[in-house]
């Protein structure tokens, strides 16, 4: 089982989705879950984790998480090439490094170079980037890549991106 988190924020409340599938090539969600939180955090310029971080772990209280293979976050895992965590990181270190977490993000982040992956998909001349820990940053970045969808962007995380906006 695999989860994926987003969070959209709006007249200071955030709506954080997550959606579960089974396989990386799975075009539906075989779970959805979505908590709205009030009063959360102003974003911090590079500390953008004190705001989004609080929103996933309240949700992931609320899933059952035994047979959990991979966390999918939007934005990244590491900020640089000397592992300075990210959303992703912090996430990773919060569980107590029991899951892997992959960053999957739409826009580069320039301080990184060796710890992340582009990847292209569909006929898309724009990447998507992916960072990972926990898990072979290689094999995360083909999984991305291997996702349901012609598109950029999988299928599954366009659905996330889209229900997370809905109000």
């Amino acid at each position: 089982m695999f989860l994926a988190f987003d969070t959209y924020y709006y007249d200071n409340k955030a709506k954080t989705v997550c959606i579960q599938f089974n396989n990386w090539t799975d075009n539906e969600p075989s779970e959805t879950y979505t908590e709205v939180l009030e009063g959360v955090a102003e974003y911090v310029p590079g500390e953008f984790f004190r705001r989004e971080m609080p929103c996933i772990l309240s949700l992931l209280k609320t899933i059952q998480l035994e047979n959990l293979e991979a966390i999918i976050v939007d934005g990244f895992v590491v900020l640089d090439d000397n592992n300075k965590l990210g959303l992703g990181g912090h996430l990773y270190e919060s569980l107590n490094a029991q899951y892997p977490i992959i960053g999957v993000a739409k826009s580069n982040f320039a301080q990184i170079e060796k710890n992340k992956r582009a990847v292209f998909r569909g006929a898309s001349q724009k990447p998507l980037y992916v960072t990972a820990i926990g898990t072979d940053i290689d094999e995360a970045a083909e999984n991305v890549k291997n996702m349901s969808g012609k598109f950029r962007f999988p299928d599954l995380l366009k659905l996330l991106d889209t229900l997370t906006k809905e109000k």
